[in-house]
């Protein structure tokens, strides 16, 4: 949450998403449908302002629905783009369907501290999981692994805010030789756009494969930073976001975010 005086006046929509308890949009639902109180007085009018400091408590109609709100994993393959369709190609979410459900994940065995947090992943592909299902965060076309979709704005906000903490991690098939001067610029060094890169952990596996670890997201970051070095990218597939493993679940196939599951 952004540090603010604690007798500044904020909009409470923004109040209520600076302090993760849902999106901007969300909270003007909930403001409209008077389902939002501030120090115990129900607020139901838009642009009401309070102070930084304010108790919020959402009601429980409002509660329940955030608690419905779903979380999709996939292991996406290349050749889907991650948002909206474009130049013909189909986006990740036609994946969403009940036939490429994760047939085990109910009884999916993770890897580490998540090794039992799956169990409790049952619930059944609906139609209305896809209404607002939407990436949170992008993974390119020519890219595989781990994409999140959600209709939850917490999570997008945890996973895409400006300031999100959420590493994300990728293993990375090159062509080329890589330096210890190179590795060097990689971790630490390179600018896009005009802007310098945020440290990043890159370590060599072996000779044709590098892991990197990221906690920014700019567009085709990997690649246009591995042309910087010279060297190019055969293969990039994302493993891991924040606490999230990718694991066992299969090319093509999607599976729930556990309710005892979180990526931070």
């Amino acid at each position: 949450m952004t540090d603010q005086p604690e007798n500044e006046n904020i909009r409470l929509s923004k109040l209520m998403s600076q302090q993760g308890l849902c999106s901007r949009r969300e909270a003007d639902r909930f403001i409209e449908q008077g389902l939002v109180s501030v120090d115990g007085q129900i607020i139901d009018v838009l642009g009401t302002r309070v102070k930084s400091a304010a108790s919020i408590v959402l009601h429980k109609q409002a509660q329940q629905s955030q608690d419905n709100k779903v979380t999709v994993l996939i292991n996406k393959p290349v050749g889907y783009v991650s948002g909206q369709a474009e130049d013909g190609y189909t986006p990740a979410v036609a994946l969403v369907n009940r036939g490429n459900q994760y047939k085990n994940s109910a009884k999916y065995q993770g890897q580490g501290q998540n090794e039992n947090k799956y169990r409790n992943n049952s619930l059944r592909f609906s139609q209305k999981h896809l209404q607002g299902l939407a990436p949170a965060g992008r993974l390119d076309i020519d890219s595989q692994g781990l994409l999140v979709l959600t209709q939850d704005g917490r999570v997008a906000k945890t996973l895409v805010g400006e300031n999100s903490p959420v590493e994300k991690e990728y293993l990375v098939r090159i062509d080329g030789q890589i330096s210890q001067e190179k590795l060097a610029l990689l971790n630490h060094g390179l600018s896009l756009d005009g802007k310098l890169l945020k440290p990043a952990k890159v370590t060599r596996l072996n000779e044709d494969q590098l892991k990197f670890i990221l906690i920014e997201g700019r567009k085709r970051q990997i690649r246009r930073m591995c042309d910087q070095v010279e060297v190019k990218v055969t293969g990039l597939k994302r493993v891991r976001i924040g606490k999230i493993m990718l694991g066992h679940l299969p090319e093509g196939q999607w599976r729930y975010l556990g309710k005892n599951e979180s990526f931070i």
